[in-house]
């Protein structure tokens, strides 16, 4: 399915030009896949090694990456994620910027210099492209994320993973984090006042119960916003231009909310059903689970998607309406996915076809009843979404998308 872009102008660019790729490498997802895709478009990828270290306003930063640029001599930069100096660095030499977002929230994004002209920055989430382009910001456009669905088909070495401790042992598998660690900012929250703590454990409990519409950021008044901000101080970033409100909502709140649901739903789930586990907190302990620990997404998890006969996908809260890289992944990799609802899902997959979705907690365990019940109707669904995926969502199909955007003088 072609690229859906809502309300934006496109430009299409000369897709028969081969071009000069170079490609900031930090620890990402995506990295290998998209450099491979690019590749298979006959274009070259060079890697520039980066790390976040500097602001727009540093001159002398801004001057090192200019010099790391023009090393490479690339027709355009890209990046996963956004990064603002990366995006003053490419204005200053004249070079178009691309950044694919695959973070939600992604603070670095709410800043002055993401209407630069030479920026092309993909979201994957529609309601953060259409909060841009309300905001009148032409440089953003909506991208869903992608799997490398030949990648995936071609991982076979089960009995590998069996040797490992990400072996299998449930038939429901949920991966990725439950953001029950002690680093995580609510549970700094100490010095609050009562009123503050029962305002926002009413505020996580209401958002818990609608999917689809997240109201966390409007309903934070200010006096709950300065409690909080006595107990964990937050500071926007030079030349940001997101609100306290916002760190609080997108950083602290919303996350807490994914860590009471993903915490809740597992519990049930592993109760009722058995469940296979792997998240960064190997510590957590739960009647039904095996917790596997932090499992490698590029190696390991793929073959978990494959074995589980159920696989999960709990969305953060944060993400108001895109599909999760992690969907895409179960998708690509041949796995039967059963997700809560997201808006964009629906606009390039079936439900009940090529993936399932549950409106509540007792949806969802009715759901893996039914379908643990029903191998023949799982394993279809699961057929249909892989095809879907690789019919028209992989890295390659993205990369000739971004690529019709660019203004690329041959």
């Amino acid at each position: 399915m072609s690229l859906k872009v809502l309300g934006c102008a496109r430009y299409r660019g000369q897709m028969g030009v081969k071009m000069k790729i170079g490609m900031l490498t930090w620890d990402c997802f995506g990295r290998e896949d998209m450099k491979e895709a690019f590749i298979k478009l006959g274009h070259s990828v060079t890697e520039c090694p980066f790390s976040d270290d500097g602001e727009p306003e540093d001159l002398a930063a801004v001057k090192k990456l200019e010099s790391q640029i023009n090393a490479l001599s690339p027709d355009f930069l890209f990046s996963f994620n956004y990064f603002p100096i990366a995006a003053a660095a490419c204005k200053n030499l004249g070079i178009s910027y691309v950044a694919w977002v695959y973070d939600s929230p992604h603070v670095r994004m709410y800043h002055y210099t993401v209407a630069y002209p030479t920026n092309y920055i993909f979201v994957f989430d529609s309601a953060v492209y259409e909060e841009f382009h309300r905001g009148g910001v032409t440089t953003v456009y909506y991208l869903p994320m992608a799997a490398n669905a030949e990648r995936l088909k071609n991982l076979n070495a089960f009995e590998d993973l069996k040797k490992t401790a990400w072996k299998p042992v449930h038939q429901v598998a949920f991966v990725g984090s439950l953001y029950t660690e002690k680093h995580q900012f609510y549970q700094r929250l100490t010095g609050i006042s009562d009123y503050t703590r029962g305002y926002l454990e009413g505020l996580i409990a209401a958002q818990k119960l609608v999917y689809g519409y997240n109201f966390v950021q409007e309903l934070l008044p200010d006096k709950i916003v300065e409690d909080m901000q006595k107990s964990l101080p937050m500071q926007v970033r030079p030349g940001s231009v997101e609100s306290i409100e916002y760190l609080f909502a997108q950083y602290v709140i919303n996350r807490q909310i994914t860590a009471v649901e993903r915490l809740e739903i597992l519990r049930e789930v592993a109760a009722g059903y058995g469940l296979d586990l792997y998240t960064p907190d190997s510590t957590l302990k739960m009647t039904g689970c095996t917790n596997h620990g932090l499992v490698d997404v590029y190696l390991y998890a793929p073959y978990v998607y494959k074995m589980a006969a159920v696989n999960l996908n709990i969305t953060l809260r944060s993400i108001l309406s895109g599909i999760p890289l992690r969907a895409f992944e179960i998708m690509g990799a041949g796995g039967f996915l059963l997700t809560n609802y997201q808006q964009d899902f629906f606009s390039y997959f079936v439900p009940d076809e090529d993936f399932v979705y549950y409106d509540s907690k007792a949806d969802l365990l009715s759901k893996i009843a039914y379908y643990l019940k029903n191998d023949r109707e799982r394993k279809q669904i699961a057929e249909n979404g892989f095809r879907k995926v690789a019919s028209g969502h992989t890295y390659v199909h993205r990369a000739e998308e971004i690529i019709s955007y660019l203004d690329i003088k041959a």
